[in-house]
C-alpha cells in the first residue's frame, strides 16, 4: 500500500502546487502589484523552494543536437536500434563522422536514474566514436504480461545487444560499462567467450562492484546486514493500477530517491539553502545550475522487483562473480574463458558507492588476459559521478578512455 500511499500525497498536494505557482507568478511579474511589496523576492523565493521539493521529475532528455568534429559543427540525431520490453538501443547519429571511427556500446546502469545520467558520458565521446547507449525503461511502465525481469535477463539482454550491434556495424565493437552494469556485462561477455562466439574488441569497466569484499562502501553495508526477506518487506511494492505497468512488483523510484538523499542529507539541505539564497540574490545562473543538476537527480525510475532482489543476493551478498560461483540460465560464468578482449577499469579515488579495488577485481578474474590487453585507472581526487561525468572526466579520464579504444581498435 507504501505506493498508493505515495501517489494519493502526490494527488493531495497539487491544490497546493497551483496555489505555490500562481504566487510566484504574481510575486515576479512587474505587472501585478505584488511585485512591488517589500520582500515579495523572499516570498517568491520561498514559494519556488516548495514548488522544487514537491514537483514530480519525469524522463528527461538526451538534448545531445550538436557537437565538434575536427573543429566542425555536426548535428546529432536520435533514433532507437532495437526495441526490447525493457530497454531500447538508443543511437546518436552525426552528420560529420571521421573515417573509420570506433563503435562504442554504452551500458548505463539500471539502478534507479535514467540512462539520462550518462549524458556527459556520451556527449564527450560522440566526437570521436559512433556511440549507442542501453536506455533502459521505467518498470511502471512495462506491461505485466511482458513478464518478470530477473539478473539473468539483464545478462541476456548484454548477450542480445552484443550480437546486435556487431551485425550492424559488421566490424569492432567496443563495450563501455558504468557502475552496476559491470557484473552482467562481464558475465554476458564471460559466457559468449566460452561458447565460442565472436566478441567486442575492449571493454571499459567504471566504476562497478565486481567483488564487493574489496573496501565495502556504506551502499555494501546496507545490503548485506539484512536479510533478503526484510528487503522483501520494506522496498519491493505493487505498481497503482493507473500505469500500465499495474500489478507490477517493482522497487519504486520514489523510495530510492530517499535512500540516494539519505546518504548525504546534509549536502542537499545546503544545496537548497543555497539555491533559496540565489533566487533571494537575483543570481539566475547559479539558481539555474541547480536546477539543472536536480532536474536529473530527481527524476527516478522503478526496478523491477526481480532484477533488483538478485543483485542484492548474486552481487552484494554472495559476491558470486568474484568467488567463481555465478551461474547464469544454467552456465557457469567463467572470466578466465576471455582470452582477447582488451579490458580497462576506471575507479575514482573517493568512490563511496564502488569501493576501491572493486572493479579492478576484473583483472583477477579475466586471468588469461595477456598484460598488453589489460589497463588500470585510479582517478585521483574523484568520486563516484566523477569518473563519468563533469569537468575531470572530460579532461582527465576520457582521453586515456579514447586513447585505449583507439589502441585497441587499429
Amino acid at each position: 500500500m507504501l505506493y498508493q500511499m505515495h501517489e494519493f500525497q502526490r494527488s493531495i498536494m497539487e491544490p497546493w502546487r497551483w496555489w505555490a505557482q500562481a504566487s510566484v507568478d504574481a510575486l515576479q511579474s512587474p505587472m501585478s502589484p505584488l511585485y512591488y511589496v517589500p520582500s515579495s523576492n523572499r516570498a517568491a523565493a520561498g514559494f519556488d523552494l516548495m514548488l522544487r521539493l514537491t514537483g514530480r521529475y519525469e524522463r528527461p532528455a538526451f538534448g545531445i543536437t550538436q557537437v565538434q568534429v575536427d573543429g566542425e559543427p555536426a548535428d546529432v540525431t536520435e533514433s532507437v536500434l532495437l526495441d526490447m520490453p525493457f530497454c531500447q538501443l538508443r543511437n546518436f547519429a552525426k552528420s560529420v563522422k571521421r573515417k573509420a571511427e570506433p563503435e562504442v556500446l554504452v551500458f548505463a546502469p539500471l539502478s534507479g536514474h535514467f540512462s539520462t545520467l550518462l549524458r556527459d558520458t556520451v556527449r564527450t565521446m560522440l566526437p570521436d566514436h559512433a556511440v549507442t547507449i542501453t536506455d533502459w525503461k521505467d518498470a511502471r511502465e512495462v506491461s505485466l504480461a511482458e513478464g518478470p525481469f530477473h539478473f539473468d535477463d539483464y545478462v541476456a539482454y548484454v548477450e542480445q545487444s552484443i550480437r546486435f550491434m556487431q551485425q550492424r556495424s559488421s566490424g569492432k565493437l567496443h563495450i563501455v560499462s558504468v557502475c552496476q552494469p559491470t557484473v552482467p556485462v562481464l558475465a554476458a561477455i564471460a559466457l559468449m567467450a566460452a561458447r565460442g562466439e565472436k566478441l567486442p574488441t575492449s571493454m571499459t569497466m567504471m566504476g562497478g562492484p565486481i567483488d564487493t569484499r574489496k573496501n565495502p562502501t556504506s551502499v555494501n553495508d546496507f545490503a548485506t546486514r539484512r536479510p533478503l526477506w526484510w528487503f522483501e518487506q520494506n522496498v519491493i511494492q505493487r505498481v497503482p493500477v493507473k500505469y500500465p505497468g499495474a500489478m507490477r512488483r517493482v522497487y519504486p523510484g520514489f523510495l530510492q530517491l530517499t535512500g540516494f538523499v539519505a546518504m548525504n542529507p546534509e549536502r542537499h539541505l545546503e544545496s537548497h539553502q543555497e539555491y533559496y539564497k540565489h533566487l533571494v540574490a537575483g543570481d539566475g545562473e547559479s539558481a539555474e545550475a541547480h536546477r539543472r543538476f536536480y532536474d536529473e537527480y530527481n527524476a527516478v525510475m522503478d526496478l523491477p522487483a526481480e532484477y533488483y532482489l538478485d543483485t542484492i543476493v548474486r552481487v552484494f551478498q554472495e559476491q558470486s562473480l568474484a568467488k567463481g560461483t555465478l551461474v547464469v540460465a544454467g552456465e557457469k560464468v567463467r572470466p578466465e574463458t576471455i582470452r582477447n578482449t582488451a579490458l580497462f577499469t576506471i575507479e575514482g579515488e573517493l568512490d563511496d558507492i564502488s569501493g576501491s579495488g572493486q572493479t579492478a577485481a576484473a583483472h583477477t578474474l579475466c586471468s588469461n588476459l595477456p598484460a598488453s590487453r589489460a589497463q588500470h585507472l585510479t582517478a585521483p581526487a574523484v568520486g563516484h559521478y566523477g569518473i563519468f561525468s563533469g569537468r575531470k572526466y572530460r579532461e582527465t579520464i576520457y582521453p586515456k578512455i579514447r586513447d585505449f579504444i583507439n589502441k585497441h581498435h587499429r
